[in-house]
């Protein structure tokens, strides 16, 4: 199913930030993305949604290539993704990626996570890097952690710690790969509220989560994935009122009512 233009020009009539044309990716025998075809604007915040194994996160990697694709194309800001190389390195500053299970230096402090991409990556001069980085860990709420190192800090707060090294690098995307599910059920507000926020300063964003509040908060739009398609895609209120595929039908009523 591709998208309707309607869609596509709610946050922003311009070019789409993002756009995927008839991707298709197999692991063996296994079709993981078929023929996914995607215009995300910029500013606008997509919510992936779907049952396990659907494709979800495959999707959501294939947009910095961390996961290769076997036809079909990808662009960002009207740019193919690069294959390798320093043009793929520069590619990952402009995505910033937030995975479930941190991917913190674990013998760096928090500041200096946040430092090293800005120095190493985007030449910024080491003053400079370390004001941004202090900046940034108060505005998602560490400010005080930065000191320590991250397996003093709770799931949360390090997970927190990687939104603020992603945004450190001035990401045109940030990509969130179910960013709360390895996280305590008490730690999940904090990091979802941190993403709402930057959802409300319009920074674009694809998510893949499990938590259906955040998709109906603060989504400009949903998509239904099953066996590697997208299955159905609407505005959080449509899609969560009035699902209209079976397969959306059922995962919701699984999800929702128990």
């Amino acid at each position: 199913m591709t998208d309707s233009p309607v869609e596509d020009s709610t946050p922003a009539a311009a070019a789409p930030l993002v756009v995927l044309s008839n991707v298709n990716k197999h692991y063996g025998a296994l079709h993981v993305l078929q023929d996914i075809d995607l215009r995300i604007a910029q500013g606008e915040v997509v919510v992936l949604i779907g049952p396990s194994g659907s494709g979800k996160s495959t999707l959501c990697r294939t947009i910095n290539r961390l996961e290769t694709v076997d036809s079909g194309t990808i662009t960002i800001d009207g740019r193919p993704l690069p294959a390798e190389g320093k043009d793929l390195a520069r590619l990952r500053a402009e995505v910033g990626m937030v995975f479930q299970g941190f991917n913190l230096f674990a013998h760096k402090t928090v500041l200096e996570n946040v430092v090293i991409g800005q120095v190493k990556v985007r030449k910024v001069p080491r003053p400079q890097a370390e004001r941004t980085a202090r900046e940034l860990l108060d505005r998602v709420g560490v400010g005080a952690q930065a000191d320590k190192f991250p397996a003093q800090l709770s799931g949360g707060q390090q997970q927190r710690v990687a939104i603020a090294r992603a945004l450190a690098m001035k990401p045109k995307v940030m990509l969130f790969d179910e960013p709360t599910s390895a996280l305590d059920p008490e730690m999940v507000n904090e990091v979802l509220e941190v993403m709402r926020q930057l959802a409300a300063d319009g920074m674009t964003m694809v998510v893949v989560t499990h938590e259906m509040g955040f998709a109906r908060s603060a989504a400009n739009r949903v998509l239904f994935m099953a066996d590697g398609r997208i299955v159905e895609q609407n505005t959080p209120d449509a899609f969560f009122t009035a699902p209209r595929s079976d397969r959306a039908k059922d995962f919701l009523s699984k999800i929702l009512h128990h």
